[in-house]
């Protein structure tokens, strides 16, 4: 890591009296912002890891948890950080952050961006990029830290921070529970959340009751056949053919199976089989992706891809132990579902601090995108959510497109880019006057 980060670290001193830091967190996170955030922003975004990667961020982030006097496990879920923050008897909050890149070249036009390669879990050396603001995220994450550790004279119970790896690869969060995240640490009655978008302005703050985020699964298809020359095809079974007839009879899975009310999306993202043009081969190989919003409906989709599938391999003459073979891989969620009181409640927290015309009014979905933050909030888990956006783009940017200008990238595009003063700081005090109702004084325990 760059020396001046840990180096600055340690010679800034948590002088601010709690008194003071509460009469105004906006201004503390400002100073603190100017004084030592936006450098561990900068080295953040230059220094970006891949899924599970993560060991350099993990590192940082546990330096500095260390710093606000947390108590800080490391390597849970592979490269996950733990902190707890002690403060006497009352609820336990989560606050997760996540904290890897992606493959992706930038081409941001930053004169920050980053420039870093990586070697990732499959073996391959690809570009790095925080293309999706979890720079942010984490930035925010320490940024929170440190000023609860000031305000101790304001709430009452346990914080356990969370650097959670592989979000991208929407397994990290499952894996820190697989590490036994509940069981090893304190089991939080309430976990929060927030992610940086572009697609809002900076200064918003978005926060839906209920349904946030859409499951999604990764589904391998392998199909088996039997090879032959391409001139004798009676010779062969043929997996291509097969294939194409799964791809057709999974679009009845959507428009057949699953209620016109409810959204679905089972999509054929990668279709391979054989290498030459009269060799029919022995096998052929699909990628999907399914979305869903109702647990009920992804199970519906997910059966109907295995039921399909091997009973086109019946249907074509394969014997069981050639029948096509589905497998849903790691890289899977269920929907993240807000808990409706919870996330109202901190709409009003919102709406009481920062004024009219910062937290926006529940706007409908206009993707399925996925969210793995919903492993932590379960309804096994007895845990209630709230995950919100916080808005990355200037306004002048939305003004600009809307004339005719420059589009405002995308996530996960090699152009991404927010505005990081105004993101970290917004989502920085967005969580801490979130914490402080929670486990403001008197409060106890957790409403029923």
């Amino acid at each position: 890591m760059r020396t001046s980060i840990l180096a600055l670290a340690a010679t800034l001193a948590f002088a601010a009296t709690p008194a003071a830091a509460q009469t105004d967190i906006a201004a503390e996170v400002e100073a603190d912002y100017s004084a030592f955030l936006e450098e561990l922003f900068l080295d953040f975004h230059r220094n970006p890891e891949l899924s599970y990667m993560e060991t350099r961020t993990a590192g940082i982030i546990a330096a500095q948890l260390r710093e606000t006097g947390a108590e800080v496990t490391e390597g849970v879920g592979g490269t996950g950080v733990v902190g707890i923050m002690r403060n006497g008897e009352g609820p336990t909050v989560l606050v997760r952050a996540d904290m890897d890149g992606l493959p992706v070249a930038e081409d941001s036009g930053l004169d920050y961006a980053s420039t870093a390669r990586q070697v990732g879990i499959d073996g391959v050396e690809a570009p790095v990029m925080h293309a999706c603001g979890h720079d942010v995220h984490i930035t925010a994450l320490i940024g929170t830290a440190r000023q609860l550790a000031r305000l101790r004279d304001s709430w009452n119970g346990t914080i356990v921070f969370i650097a959670q790896p592989a979000e991208e690869r929407i397994g990290g969060a499952r894996a820190m529970m697989e590490d036994g995240l509940y069981e090893r640490f304190p089991r939080p009655e309430y976990a929060l959340a927030f992610h940086v978008t572009s697609a809002l302005p900076t200064g918003t703050i978005a926060m839906q009751p209920g349904l946030v985020a859409s499951s999604s699964d990764s589904v391998d298809i392998t199909v088996h056949g039997v090879g032959a020359h391409g001139a004798y095809p009676h010779m062969g079974i043929d997996p291509i053919v097969m294939g194409a007839q799964i791809i057709t009879s999974l679009q009845t899975l959507v428009s057949r199976t699953v209620s016109p009310l409810d959204p679905a999306v089972v999509t054929v993202g990668a279709f391979q089989g054989g290498i030459k043009h009269n060799i029919i081969p022995d096998r052929a190989t699909m990628q999907l992706t399914v979305r869903s919003n109702e647990q009920s409906v992804r199970e519906t989709l997910l059966e109907g891809i295995a039921r399909i599938a091997e009973n086109v391999g019946r249907m074509n003459n394969l014997p069981d132990d050639l029948l096509p073979e589905v497998e849903v891989s790691t890289e899977s969620t269920p929907p993240t579902i807000n808990d409706v009181e919870l996330s109202n409640r901190l709409r009003g927290v919102f709406t009481g601090n920062f004024g009219d015309g910062v937290v926006l009014e529940p706007m409908e979905q206009t993707g399925m995108g996925a969210e793995d933050f919903a492993y932590f909030v379960q309804p096994d888990t007895g845990v209630r959510g709230a995950y919100f956006s916080v808005g990355g783009t200037p306004q002048s940017a939305f003004d600009a497109a809307a004339a005719g200008g420059p589009p405002i990238p995308s996530h996960h595009s090699p152009f991404f880019r927010v505005e990081p003063e105004p993101s970290v700081r917004l989502g920085t005090e967005a969580m801490i006057v979130a914490v402080l109702d929670l486990l403001a004084p008197g409060s106890g325990e957790a409403d029923d």
